[in-house]
């Protein structure tokens, strides 16, 4: 039992995820559909004016990325890359029709777990 004269222990500040994941959701949707746009162009034959869209899309990505409350960027792109990896599954089984097998859930899955341990990792 800590006596009168012991130092005084650090409370930890308690981690809140979920103010950052509206954030990541968003930047995944703005990068996802600014890389789509060019895929469209240059793999299906689609006009070269989606670039301009995807070009915008790209740009309030990396915009929307940033506002992410995070002290290093290198941990928030990697935490977000968990959320990108399950973003780009929704896309695939929501805009291109193709339902993620259980190899992607799987995959997508243990990416989130990655992300979710880099968020609130106790950190020294």
């Amino acid at each position: 039992m800590p006596g009168k004269d012991s130092p005084p222990q650090k409370k930890r500040k308690k981690k809140i995820m979920y103010p950052i994941i509206p954030f990541f959701i968003l930047a995944a949707l703005l990068e996802i559909a600014g890389c789509f746009t060019f895929w469209h162009w240059l793999r299906n034959g689609g006009s070269p004016a989606w670039c301009a869209i995807g070009l915008v899309a790209l740009a309030g990505f990396a915009w929307v990325l940033t506002r992410a409350e995070s002290d290093f960027a290198g941990r928030t792109y990697a935490a977000y890359g968990g959320i990108y990896i399950v973003s780009s599954l929704l896309w695939l089984w929501i805009v291109e029709g193709r339902r993620p097998d259980a190899w992607d859930l799987g995959g997508g899955l243990l990416c989130v777990v990655g992300a979710v341990l880099i968020l609130v990792g106790p950190r020294n």
